[in-house]
């Protein structure tokens, strides 16, 4: 007889729990075994005992956290299957940012599929999210009302050059998350044939070196120095969401105040935070991937972890398909915490 899906996966005040294979997913307080799906700082925290990640999330969490992140680590390859007691893991892309990855967990004839964080949307910096059939799916929601559909990144960054064309004199300040969604715009600009040095600001430098070394094409990149802002009209500066507002940003000559978020589809957040060019890019799905997402995998039950979860449980019971929040805390939206600031450039503000 199958296993019933709350005898292999339960919820827990650490988070997802897995009692078979005593460890936890992407707890939010530390244990001592953890599997990670992705490296922004709501999923990956330091202080557990054992990690299992992909080997891209581990080389992330080593440079957000110091190679001390954790007791021990084990690299996941995508698509092999683990023996974790008496369960069976496997780690497939989950399209979000690099090394980002969805982990399957089966005994019997139970397969749940813990996604993380996911988006179907082409990325030039990850691998594409991969359907894995499962009984149970558990998904976010962040973007889980039928008003979000997000519009092509790639016209959103076309957007940023036509403005870059349009007031060649003026400097173009991006925010952007330090981790994912900040390469993925330098590689869609070099995508565009945008060919100039990008200015990064600090807090973007260590995580931007990563990524170049694993191979994304973001290009040169040329930290901000305090004494060369007044000269840097014309050029892309991409810096932390908070720094926007910040005294930092208000020494570039005349800017303009760009975010690259999926909240940017909401005008009324792109006035509160002063942002003159509002760029709908997500690194995660909106409403139709969502709901496209749960149809493909066949899932007869999907458990939503946090965001618009009331919204998506609905759509689910019009589908026929059983569906529960499980109100999750300590996971964000699209923001988190900027632990990567060097020194002199550390923000005020820790997370946007």
């Amino acid at each position: 007889m199958a296993p019933r899906p709350t005898d292999l996966l339960t919820l827990t005040r650490e988070g997802l729990y897995c009692p078979g294979g005593d460890f936890h997913v992407d707890p939010v307080r530390p244990v001592p075994r953890a599997l990670i799906t992705h490296g922004h700082a709501d999923h990956a925290r330091a202080g557990h005992g054992r990690v299992l990640a992909t080997a891209e999330t581990l080389r992330i969490m080593a440079v957000r956290y110091g190679e001390a992140f954790c007791e021990s680590r084990q690299e996941a390859a995508l698509g092999a299957t683990l023996r974790l007691g008496d369960v069976a893991v496997r780690f497939a892309p989950a399209g979000h940012v690099l090394g980002s990855a969805q982990i399957a967990i089966e005994r019997a004839a139970c397969r749940i599929v813990v996604s993380g964080d996911y988006k179907r949307a082409p990325d030039p910096t990850c691998l594409p999210f991969e359907v894995v059939p499962c009984d149970v799916f558990i998904t976010e929601a962040t973007f889980g009302l039928p008003v979000f559909r997000h519009p092509d990144a790639r016209a959103e960054v076309r957007r940023l050059l036509a403005s870059v064309r349009l007031f060649p004199e003026r400097t173009h300040i991006v925010g952007a998350y330090a981790l994912g969604k900040a390469q993925r715009v330098m590689a869609l600009l070099r995508e565009e044939g945008f060919e100039a040095p990008i200015y990064l600001h600090g807090a973007m430098e260590k995580l931007t070196d990563l990524y170049r070394r694993e191979g994304i094409p973001v290009g040169e990149t040329i930290k901000v120095a305090a004494a060369e802002r007044p000269k840097l009209g014309g050029r892309i500066v991409i810096c932390p969401p908070s720094a926007i507002q910040d005294l930092w940003s208000r020494k570039f000559p005349d800017p303009v105040t760009a975010f690259a978020s999926g909240w940017m589809q909401v005008r009324a957040r792109a006035r509160q935070k002063g942002v003159e060019l509002p760029l709908v890019i997500s690194d995660h799905s909106d409403w139709d991937a969502l709901c496209r997402t749960i149809r493909d995998t066949g899932a007869g039950e999907v458990w939503v972890t946090h965001g618009q979860e009331d919204a998506l449980v609905h759509w689910c019971g019009t589908q026929g398909i059983r569906a529960r929040p499980l109100h999750m805390l300590g996971y964000g939206d699209e923001g988190e915490a900027e632990p990567d600031a060097a020194p002199g450039d550390r923000l005020p503000e820790a997370a946007a």
